[in-house]
């Protein structure tokens, strides 16, 4: 994981704060549903989707602003090396949100009431 947070560089760390606090509001309704706890899950899902692919982005621009200091042939192996870097973000914040989504589920179905007879 250390190597994940390095190789992703400085977007993995707001990355991380705003998905762990999405994950700790889902699971907070998870144990206590309430319905007015879903628009900050929105919006914190959002906000660390976007963190996510702003780091991305960043580790993109500084791989391609740093292509010319290396020699011609190594120009697509460092390059695919800075893109699969790079993705070390967006997939933090996949991984963040999909465990938030599934702590949601479980406030969902404990705040769905049983229907007798369906």
């Amino acid at each position: 994981m250390l190597e994940a947070f390095r190789n992703g560089g400085w977007g993995m760390f707001p990355t991380a704060l705003f998905g762990v606090v999405c994950l700790v509001v889902a699971a907070r309704y998870a144990l206590r549903p309430d319905p007015r706890w879903i628009p900050l899950q929105l919006a914190l899902g959002m906000v660390t989707v976007l963190t996510g692919c702003l780091g991305f982005v960043a580790g993109l621009i500084t791989t391609t602003n740093h292509l010319h200091e290396v020699p011609e042939s190594q120009v697509p192996l460092i390059g695919a090396l800075g893109f699969g870097e790079s993705l070390h973000n967006v997939a933090l914040s996949l991984i963040l949100v999909v465990l938030a989504a599934l702590c949601t589920s479980v406030g969902v179905v404990r705040s769905t009431p049983a229907r007798v007879g369906a």
